[in-house]
Formats: structure tokens, C-alpha cells, sequence
């Protein structure tokens, strides 16, 4: 399987970068699994949009799948409680 690239948007590294530090690695772990398989189980599609959401810990991870260009966006990273708002 090839792999995909992982793009992520400035707003996502921001969250990232306020999170605590092993929230933060652990996240960025969950992140670099994209690359190889951007459909991991428990990997789940929002409903009404064309994004994914996969759980790392109380943190969720948002992103888009671009098959045709071989692309992950990270668009959102946030606490389960806040990230859908």
C-alpha cells in the first residue's frame, strides 16, 4: 500500500502545540499512523461532511482523505468535549 501524505492546517498545529506534552506525542503518533492506513479501525466518518475522526486518548483527531492525491489533512484536534463545536 502506498502512503499518504499528512498536511496539517495551521489552526490544528495550534491545538496541537497547547496540548500537555504526553498528550501532545501521543497524538502526533496517531497522526503518523495516517500516513500508512488514513482508515485505522475505530476510525469513524462524520456524518454531513466529508471528514474522519479517529480517538487518541480524551483528545479527537479531524481530517480529510484525498484518495486521488494521496492526502490527510488534519483539520481539528480537541478535547472530546469541544472538538465538534
Amino acid at each position: 500500500m502506498e502512503s499518504y501524505r499528512i498536511e496539517v492546517k495551521r489552526t490544528a498545529a495550534k491545538e496541537i502545540g497547547e496540548l500537555v506534552k504526553a498528550d501532545c506525542q501521543r497524538v502526533v503518533a496517531g497522526i503518523q499512523l495516517l500516513a500508512s492506513n488514513p482508515q485505522p479501525n475505530g476510525c469513524e466518518k462524520l456524518s454531513g461532511a466529508q471528514k474522519y475522526r479517529i480517538r487518541q486518548g480524551d483528545y479527537r483527531i479531524l481530517y480529510e482523505i484525498d484518495d486521488s492525491t494521496k492526502l490527510v489533512t488534519i483539520v481539528k484536534v480537541g478535547d472530546c468535549r469541544e472538538v465538534y463545536r
